[in-house]
């Protein structure tokens, strides 16, 4: 995929019907020759729109009107460039808890949570946030984490976890503001219920921070793994990370995981894990496949906003 198509199916697929500023500014790039030929010079990984939005909010720069976003960009480029290179698309939405919950819920209890591609470690707390299913909640606290899902049979109580990790390349310090307001920055512009959902996560983190390791999800697993209770269920999760990488290393990191004891949990885009026979999506928007230990079970959107079970 051409760097303008990527930014014309985020737009179309991912941002469409969720951020209109965003669906907005990922098509004009999609036909700015210019900046596409700036983001040309990036590795591919580099090039991603929310990376790139990212930045440039982070950085101040605007975002609402794509003939400003150009011109900054190209007026900017060299602080534009040197952040891209350094920054990673670290999205910790904590909403995701809510379509790992039923899984987690169902497991044997209690529960040693490795999330690999951790970020800040937000989604590492799926017992202290409270959700809501329709009508139906599930614990309390704060943030509540409301998901519309379909074909659920939703979960009488939260997981209880007794440990909890993260690995990551480069690992986020929920306690460093400027750490937090690199997440800040990757929420998209008009979701203020995220941002607020940013710091009530944030501050349940903060007072109880995760053991978060810097290291390769393949050659630093099998540590991080053995330092789990032998008593409690180790679950491997990970939501929105292996496309970032490289299909070789991907395959090692299966390959790896399913030898681990315990439980396998991945949230990915259908094509990242090569289902076979999978149903229709339930709309055209971007899906995740969420699967336990290889078996695909439900389509879920990226932020946690929705999920549906499979028939």
């Amino acid at each position: 995929m051409t760097t303008a198509e990527a930014y014309a199916e985020f737009g179309s697929r991912e941002a469409r019907g969720v951020s209109p500023t965003y669906e907005r500014l990922a098509q004009a790039v999609a036909r700015d020759d210019a900046l596409l030929a700036l983001l040309d010079g990036l590795p591919p990984a580099k090039r991603q729109p929310n990376l790139l939005f990212g930045v440039v909010r982070w950085l101040g720069g605007p975002v609402d009107d794509p003939a400003t976003f150009h011109d900054h960009v190209v007026t900017h480029w060299p602080a534009v460039e040197a952040e891209l290179r350094t920054r990673a698309t670290q999205t910790n939405e904590a909403g995701r808890c809510a379509v790992l919950l039923p899984l987690l819920a169902a497991l044997p209890q209690p529960l040693a949570l490795l999330e690999v591609g951790a970020s800040a470690g937000l989604c590492l707390y799926p017992d202290r946030y409270a959700y809501r299913y329709g009508d139906h909640q599930v614990g309390s606290g704060e943030p509540v984490l409301e998901c519309a899902a379909n074909g659920l049979v939703p979960p009488v109580r939260v997981p209880r976890v007794v440990w909890r990790a993260g690995l990551d390349l480069n690992p986020l310090d929920v306690t460093d503001p400027g750490d937090v307001s690199w997440l800040d920055a990757l929420i998209w512009p008009e979701h203020a219920h995220r941002r607020a959902r940013l710091r009530a996560a944030a501050a349940v983190a903060a007072a109880d921070p995760p053991l978060l390791v810097r290291g390769d999800l393949v050659d630093d697993l099998p540590a991080l793994a053995a330092r789990a209770p032998a008593d409690a269920t180790l679950v491997v999760f990970h939501t929105s990370v292996l496309y970032q990488v490289p299909p070789p290393r991907r395959d090692a990191f299966v390959g790896l995981v399913g030898e681990l004891p315990g439980h396998w949990i991945a949230n990915e885009a259908p094509e990242v894990l090569g289902y076979d026979g999978l149903p229709d999506p339930p709309s055209d928007a971007l899906h995740n496949v969420l699967a336990l230990d290889g078996r695909p079970l439900a389509w879920t959107r990226g932020h946690g906003q929705a999920m549906s079970f499979f028939a």
